[in-house]
C-alpha cells in the first residue's frame, strides 16, 4: 500500500492548508470508509445524499488514521487536527493514484469487457502468480472510486498488478486505463450488457476499446478475435500495440481442441502447447477466459507447464460458477452475481452439456439494463431452450416472467414456473430436487437470488 509522509501526500493531492505541525507524520494506506480505519490510514471523506463523511473525520483520527481529506466548501474544517484540504475528495483520491501509479516500478495488466472480467482477471493472477508477486482488485472495487483505492493498495514491490475495469456509460473506460496506464489488456467479449446506456453493441464495443487509450506504447492488446465488433474497430491502431487474440475460431492465436467437462472442473488442449490443462471451473465460456489469461501469462514469459499449476489453482471471486450442494445432496450451481443474454445463453449451453444427473433444473431471474428490447430478449432464452436437455423451468422476478413465457411453447406448461415471490420459489423448488439433480441459479445482481441457493443449502 501506499507509504508517505504528510508532507508528500499534500504536495500530491494539491492541498491548500498548512500542514507543518504534521508534515512528518506517515502515511499508510487508503481507506473511505470510518468503520474500516487502520492504524496509519489516511481517511477520505465523501459527501453523499444522505451522510457527508466530513462528520466522521475527527472519529476516524481517533480512531488510528494518521489524516484525513477535507473537502474545501465543507465548512468548520478542525483547525487542530492533521487534514488536508482539497478542492474535491473524489478528484484528490484519483490523482493521489495516478502519482502513486507512476511512481511504482510495476507492470499492470487491465481487464475489461461485457462478461467474464472477473474470472479472467482471477485466471490471470493465478497464472502470474506461479512467477510474479500480483496483486489484483479484489471485491467489485472497478470503478472511479474502486480502482483508485486499489491502485493505492498496491505494494511497492508488487510485481504485477491486474486491474479490473468496469463502466456504464461512455469515458468510463477511458478515464481507468489513463490513470492505470496498462502494460497489457484484455477485452473478455462484447454482450449486451449496459444497452440502456449505450445504445447498441456497437456502442458497448466502443466504450470497452477505449481500454487502448491508456495502454503503453508497444504494450499487448489481447482481444476476442471472434468478435468482429473489435475486429473491425482495431484497424488503424494495431501498428502502435501488439495484438492477440482468443476464441472458437481457428483463425486466433490461442483456440481450443478439445473440452470435456468433469465433474467440478474443466479439461482441455489447445493449439499452441502439448499440455493437457484442467481448471475448477466449468463451463466452454470459460475456456475462453482461460485463453486471454494464458495469451497473458506467456507474454509475461510464464512457461506452459507453470499455466497448467496455475490453472489448478484458481479461486474465483463468489458467485460465478461456483459449484455447491444443497441440502438433498442436489448439485447447484451458483452464478447469481451478474446476468446479461450472452452469459445466461453459456450458462445454459454449460448446464445441458453436463452429464450424470437425472433431472437438470433452471433457476433464472431478470437481466438488467438491456434497454428498450429488454422483453425480447428474455423471452428468447426461454424459446432457445431445449426440452430433451432441460426438465424443468423456476423464473423470478417481471422479466423473469417473458423467460416463462417463452419457454412454454417449448417445455409445456406443467414444466416451467413463475413467481414474484421468492419464499414461494423455494417451496416449489424444493419439491423437485434429490442427490440426482442438478440447479442452475442466475441473474442480474440487483435480483439477489444467492438467497435460494442458501434457502437450498439450509
Amino acid at each position: 500500500m501506499i507509504r508517505r509522509s504528510l508532507k508528500q501526500i499534500a504536495e500530491m493531492v494539491a492541498a491548500t492548508n498548512d500542514i507543518a505541525p504534521f508534515a512528518d507524520r506517515m502515511v499508510a494506506g487508503v481507506t473511505i470508509d470510518s468503520r474500516k480505519i487502520e492504524a496509519g490510514n489516511l481517511f477520505v471523506p465523501f459527501k453523499g445524499e444522505h451522510v457527508d463523511g466530513h462528520q466522521y473525520v475527527a472519529d476516524a483520527i481517533q480512531k488510528g488514521a494518521a489524516a484525513a481529506l477535507w473537502q474545501k466548501d465543507v465548512p468548520n474544517p478542525p483547525v487542530d487536527l492533521p487534514i488536508l484540504i482539497v478542492d474535491d475528495c473524489l478528484t484528490a483520491l484519483q490523482e493521489l493514484a495516478r502519482k502513486y501509479r507512476k511512481e511504482l516500478d510495476i507492470k499492470v495488466v487491465g481487464i475489461t469487457g461485457s462478461n467474464g472480467k472477473t474470472t479472467t482477471k482471477d485466471i490471470t493472477a493465478s497464472l502470474l502468480s506461479c512467477k510474479y508477486k500480483v496483486q489484483k482488485t479484489e471485491g467489485n472495487y472497478n470503478n472511479h472510486i474502486g480502482l483508485p483505492l486499489t491502485v493505492l493498495g498496491l505494494d511497492e514491490d508488487t510485481d504485477i498488478a491486474v486491474l479490473e475495469m468496469g463502466m456504464s456509460a461512455r469515458g468510463e473506460i477511458a478515464f481507468l486505463t489513463k490513470l492505470a496506464c496498462p502494460d497489457a489488456v484484455v477485452i473478455t467479449n462484447i454482450g449486451e450488457s449496459h444497452l440502456l446506456d449505450l445504445g447498441s453493441r456497437e456502442g458497448i464495443a466502443e466504450a470497452k476499446l477505449e481500454i487502448l487509450q491508456g495502454l503503453k506504447i508497444g504494450g499487448l492488446a489481447v482481444l476476442h478475435g471472434d468478435e468482429p465488433l473489435l475486429m473491425d474497430r482495431i484497424h488503424g491502431i494495431e501498428s502502435h500495440i501488439q495484438l492477440q487474440t482468443f476464441g472458437r475460431s481457428e483463425n486466433n492465436d490461442f483456440f481450443p481442441i478439445d473440452i470435456t467437462q468433469l465433474g467440478r472442473g474443466t479439461r482441455f488442449t489447445i493449439n499452441a502447447s502439448d499440455e493437457t490443462f484442467e481448471m475448477p471451473i466449468l463451463g466452454t465460456h470459460n475456456i475462453l477466459n482461460a485463453l486471454a489469461a494464458m495469451l497473458i501469462a506467456r507474454h509475461f514469459k510464464v512457461s506452459f507447464e507453470d499455466i497448467k499449476e496455475g490453472l489448478k489453482g484458481i479461486k474465483l471471486t463468489n458467485m460465478r460458477m461456483e459449484l455447491v450442494e444443497g441440502s438433498h445432496g442436489e448439485k447447484i450451481i451458483n452464478d447469481a452475481y451478474n446476468a446479461s443474454p450472452t452469459s445466461m445463453m453459456a450458462a445454459i449451453e454449460l448446464v445441458s452439456s453436463l452429464e450424470g444427473y437425472e433431472r437438470k433444473i433452471l433457476v433464472l431471474g431478470d437481466m438488467l439494463e438491456l434497454g428498450p428490447e429488454e422483453e425480447q430478449y428474455h423471452l428468447r432464452i426461454g424459446e432457445g431452450l431445449d426440452p430433451s436437455k432441460i426438465d424443468f423451468l423456476f423464473t423470478y422476478g417481471s422479466l423473469g416472467r417473458r423467460i416463462a413465457e417463452g419457454a412454454r411453447p417449448v417445455l409445456g406448461d406443467e414444466r416451467v414456473f413463475s413467481f414474484s415471490d421468492k419464499n414461494e420459489l423455494h417451496q416449489k423448488l424444493k419439491k423437485y430436487v434429490n442427490n440426482k439433480t442438478l440447479v442452475l441459479v442466475k441473474a442480474s445482481r440487483g435480483m439477489k437470488l444467492e438467497g435460494i441457493v442458501k434457502a437450498l443449502q439450509s
